[in-house]
């Protein structure tokens, strides 16, 4: 904002101050009338906007015979939530729009409003026209800019530092399997600190005592590499 406007901001306080008095104190402090000229970055406007954004991207695993699998998954921006719709070695067109079907089908973009991906090719214009149809617009991240999707690609980083690199993969069933479990475990149980400690399924929270040590239940997932922990009923 211009002196003025600081001065009108003021003068609403009844604080009256000359706006040659405010452009004085601005200049002796180093500032000037609008520091802040960039905006919110686009994290933190994607955080602002997150409600009915729905996030894609794909990752790549290798497998024990040097087979490169694609993962397509989406995720919910407001909730965290995850989808992984499927896992293949030859994401062409046909079989990215199938999953975006899919996708529609179990009712995961209900309540989506935009659709945010990369200019990969594999998502072509049928695959854009499965969720316009559902009314949500498509907005395309810049070229080689990975933080315009941050959401996502955070996701990929937390599945491979806690699941897939501790995780020899034998091929694509096997990798479909233990992606599907991580992401269950993901959505119903882990807590996340962008929401409060709550998990992205939203699990209800109720006020209870302390249990007891001996009520506690450990249940191993993935044979182990992860531990959910739950009060016996």
């Amino acid at each position: 904002m211009g002196y003025p406007r600081i001065k009108g901001e003021l003068r609403k306080l009844g604080i009256h101050v000359g706006a040659t008095t405010i452009r004085r104190i601005l200049k002796a402090a180093g500032l000037g009338p609008a520091p802040r000229r960039s905006g919110p970055t686009w994290s933190q406007f994607l955080r602002a906007q997150a409600e009915g954004v729905l996030a894609t991207d794909f990752f790549t695993v290798e497998t024990m015979r040097l087979k490169t699998l694609y993962v397509l998954f989406f995720i919910e921006l407001a909730t965290r939530k995850v989808h992984v719709t499927g896992v293949t070695e030859h994401p062409n067109s046909a079989w990215v729009t199938q999953q975006a079907r899919n996708l529609v089908i179990h009712g995961a973009v209900d309540n989506a409003t935009v659709l945010l991906h990369d200019r990969d090719s594999k998502y072509s214009g049928p695959f854009d026209e499965v969720f316009r149809t559902e009314g949500a617009a498509v907005v395309r991240t810049p070229f080689r800019s990975p933080q315009a999707n941050a959401f996502a690609e955070r996701w990929v980083r937390t599945i491979r530092s806690e699941c897939l690199d501790w995780t020899l993969v034998r091929g694509r069933r096997h990798l479909d399997r233990v992606v599907r479990t991580y992401t269950e475990h993901y959505n119903r149980a882990r807590p996340h600190r962008g929401l409060q400690l709550e998990t992205p399924a939203g699990a209800e929270q109720t006020e209870m005592r302390p249990p007891e040590p001996q009520s506690i239940r450990r249940r191993d997932v993935l044979g182990g590499l992860i531990h959910e922990y739950e009060v016996a009923a």
